[in-house]
């Protein structure tokens, strides 16, 4: 990045953008898609519908008591997403595709915070079922976000490696 104040807007526009895509999406599901409705946008393999998820992934810790679901699902990602934020504005030597994936991820979680916050859980609207091939659960746009910013932090890590890894010359 060319400069330190361009690298700083380059995160916090990624973050915004990738919270205010979430938001929307989930907005216009709450208003416009009933509870359990079934939408079938390309036949059974793009289904919209639209479930409060009180848990994590899948609902797993709904059934914790209040006090876990709070320390579980606000707190200990609040801190988290505080973190990698400070992480992300501080470190100066983080790659281009560092950068944005791990604002992809800042974004995606701090939007399904602002859902536990605001509204006691998460509003999930998206299944993908491509037969036995592949199959999810329901999921939002902030799901999303976290997933291609691990993907990008991945992807780093591999070309990295690649690039350090010598090669062996064979005579």
């Amino acid at each position: 990045m060319k400069s330190n104040i361009t690298r700083i807007i380059t995160i916090l526009a990624i973050i915004i953008v990738n919270i205010g895509c979430d938001q929307i999406t989930k907005d216009m599901a709450r208003k416009q898609i009933k509870e359990y409705e079934r939408i079938e946008v390309i036949g059974d393999n793009l289904i919209l519908t639209k479930v409060e998820n009180s848990g994590a992934f899948l609902g797993m810790g709904s059934s914790l008591s209040p006090i876990m679901r709070k320390i579980l699902l606000l707190i200990l990602p609040a801190a988290v997403m505080i973190g990698l934020l400070v992480y992300l504005l501080k470190t100066k030597s983080l790659s281009l595709i560092a950068i944005v994936g791990l604002s992809f991820i800042v974004g995606g979680g701090l939007g399904n915070l602002y859902d536990r916050v605001l509204y006691g859980s998460v509003t999930d609207m998206v299944h993908i079922d491509l037969g036995g091939v592949f199959r999810t659960g329901i999921f939002n746009a902030a799901d999303v976000s976290v997933m291609v910013g691990t993907g990008l932090i991945l992807l780093e890590q591999f070309l990295t490696r690649k690039k350090a890894t010598p090669k062996v010359e064979t005579e």
